[in-house]
């Protein structure tokens, strides 16, 4: 990539500066090939050198790299130990230790806790898998540990390479936001590079990371739950599908634990069910989503492009990648009808919280009539709490509110913005 021309990503950029010389351990963590690396190596270093920082002063090591760069075995603690302090010529200078893929190294935890307590070492590592996940943290790193999580490109940060919105939804939408999609402007190799990214890399990596025995098993399961994106689902259930469909005879707690080993390597979270009034969550069914809407349509072969699934997908991950906690809604409520009383139970899309705030959002792709309006105000109309109510079309709208004060967007001014008050 020409490094004139790449993306910034201010957002991380701006969360590193602030957590600078912190004392803590920064543990920038994602998927494979999401832009960790080039976010530390480049894109931060550039801004340590701006700031006077010598280039003495920045140490980088790349533990996922299999050639002969160093003149050490990267992979032995006592040798990257030994490396990394021969570099260190002045304690009453600032030093960067950047550690990429850390999780290659056995007993990385002493090494980097060592680093750690000099006062003129400031540290920062990598990792994409579920070692590094926010409640192994505090034990990890003797809770001197602060977590950034990055995602690949938001449709926002996409946009800062391309021209019209318009086209430039039809090419996210498709292909997602894996950063080193920018190099390519053949889809034939765009295809290539992501399918190759779940053969070579993720699957390869997850299988080799868990000792699965049954590859074919946690191959299909990573198709079935990109097929199903949005929808609610159960490990009973698709340990079912995977016998009724694939053939495939396997147990739900080996589908549950499969589950955990895709979401510990950061290409699928799930979003739990909310009970809105009863405050409570369920304990059965969640929805699962893909981190990136490209890797999604590449494990189907790019034929399940379904405009509501692959919307619903992206705010998800746009409402992540601004660090909303999200939850899908339930609201319980009995209607009267007629003299006689029914119960139902109604689904609000989106719950999304960060600290104080929260936002009940439903993804309607189109309103095309009433009754569909109708349909997707309904739960949203049975909250009594102040909240705001957001309404995301896949139309181009001007924003507004409507006499039950429910906010209505469109989806591009949705996604290019960070909030909606």
């Amino acid at each position: 990539m020409n490094r004139n021309k790449y993306i910034k990503r201010e957002s991380y950029l701006n969360k590193l500066i602030i957590r600078r010389d912190n004392g803590e351990v920064k543990i920038i963590t994602g998927s494979r090939r999401c832009g960790k690396s080039w976010l530390l190596s480049h894109i931060y270093k550039d801004y340590l050198l701006e700031q006077g920082i010598s280039s003495d002063n920045i140490i980088m090591l790349d533990f996922d790299r299999d050639d002969d760069k160093y003149d050490f075995d990267i992979l032995d603690s006592k040798a990257v130990k030994e490396h990394i302090y021969s570099r260190i010529k002045n304690e009453n200078e600032n030093y960067y230790v950047f550690l990429d893929e850390i999780q290659e190294l056995d007993n990385f935890e002493r090494l980097v806790n060592g680093l750690n307590s000099h006062d003129n070492i400031d540290v920062y590592v990598t990792g994409s898998n579920s070692r590094f996940l926010s409640h192994d943290i505090r034990t990890i790193f003797r809770g001197r540990g602060d977590e950034i999580r990055v995602f690949p490109l938001s449709f926002r940060e996409f946009c800062q390479e391309a021209g019209d919105v318009r086209e430039a939804w039809m090419i996210y939408s498709t292909f997602g936001g894996m950063p080193r999609l920018l190099h390519y402007h053949d889809n034939e190799q765009k295809i290539n590079y992501l399918q190759n990214l779940w053969e070579k890399t993720y699957l390869d990596d997850v299988v080799e990371r868990n000792n699965v025995r049954n590859e074919l098993a946690i191959s299909r399961l990573a198709t079935s739950l990109c097929s199903s994106i949005g929808s609610l689902t159960n490990p009973a259930r698709i340990a079912n599908t995977l016998e009724s469909v694939q053939k495939m005879k396997i147990d739900s707690k080996t589908v549950s634990s499969y589950i955990d080993y895709l979401e510990n390597a950061f290409l699928f979270e799930s979003a739990e069910r909310y009970d809105v009034k009863g405050r409570r969550y369920y304990e059965t069914n969640k929805k699962y989503y893909c981190i990136d809407i490209g890797l999604r349509n590449a494990r189907l072969n790019f034929r399940q492009q379904e405009p509501t699934h692959i919307m619903e997908n992206v705010l998800y991950n746009h409402l992540r990648v601004l660090g909303y906690l999200v939850d899908v809604g339930i609201v319980e409520s009995r209607e009267t009808k007629n003299g006689k009383t029914s119960y139902s139970q109604r689904e609000i899309d989106f719950i999304a919280n960060k600290g104080s705030l929260r936002y009940y959002i439903q993804s309607a792709y189109s309103i095309s009539s009433e009754e569909k309006r109708e349909q997707e105000l309904a739960s949203l109309l049975k909250i009594s709490d102040s909240f705001k109510k957001i309404v995301v079309v896949g139309d181009e709208i001007m924003p507004y509110s409507d006499d039950n004060g429910i906010y209505f967007t469109g989806l591009f001014d949705f996604l290019l913005k960070d909030d909606w008050q």
